[in-house]
């Protein structure tokens, strides 16, 4: 699904990412653990075509991230990858199935049909009757929930996920996890986490440990 060779990555004098080489299977649920600073967010923002790397190859699901430019790269991402970060980025003027919405409309899917599709995630998610509150009428876990289904809105191959429990609480955080490995199971669908809670990573197929821009353990 996804392989990453010999990325690099520097800021200014700074070198982030020192030759990263990995590989995600389809339906896999890998965590990445490290220090802070250690490069994890970075490499998953290279990963997902947020961030351009100095050096290295990129392919997801037998397409190299380098032949893909400006639109094109852009509408590659919005049908292929999801995100969830540790702030959910939710639009405040929206309800929760308009931001389920959002990333299927600007694919140029039916208006009808992607409002179906978020209305079923919102209701597998336990949010059905919150379809229509916004985003200030959710708890932090219930605006996480809607993150989560947009990020699923389009199918994704992958999701990448920031810290996606790092402004959660403990229930809320346990909740969340558990929630991951319910869609790899129903939809076989294949995620990459970053975090630092040491439970959600023990509960993944494979811990990669990253140290000083490398991963050390795989």
């Amino acid at each position: 699904m996804l392989t990453g060779k010999n990325i690099y990555k520097r800021y200014g004098p700074l070198e982030v990412l020192r030759g990263v080489n990995l590989e995600i299977k389809k339906g896999e649920v890998v965590a990445i653990v490290g220090p802070s600073g250690c490069g994890k967010s970075t490499l998953l923002h290279i990963l997902g075509s947020l961030d351009k790397a100095d050096m290295g190859e990129i392919v997801i699901n037998h397409t190299a991230l380098s032949v893909l430019s400006g639109n094109k790269l852009a509408s590659f991402r919005n049908k292929h990858i999801g995100f969830v970060f540790q702030f959910h980025h939710l639009l405040p003027e929206f309800t929760a199935l308009e931001n389920v919405c959002i990333p299927g409309w600007l694919a140029g899917r039916g208006k009808n049909e992607v409002r179906d599709r978020a209305a079923e995630l919102l209701k597998m998610l336990g949010l059905f009757e919150r379809n229509e509150n916004k985003p200030n009428q959710l708890s932090g876990g219930e605006q996480q929930r809607v993150a989560v289904a947009r990020a699923l809105i389009n199918n994704p191959d992958i999701v990448f996920a920031d810290e996606p429990t790092g402004n959660l609480d403990s229930a809320n955080a346990e909740e969340l996890h558990q929630l991951f490995f319910d869609l790899r199971k129903q939809f076989n669908q294949t995620f990459l986490i970053v975090t630092h809670n040491e439970e959600l990573s023990q509960l993944s197929d494979r811990v990669l440990h990253m140290k000083d821009g490398k991963i050390i353990v795989a």
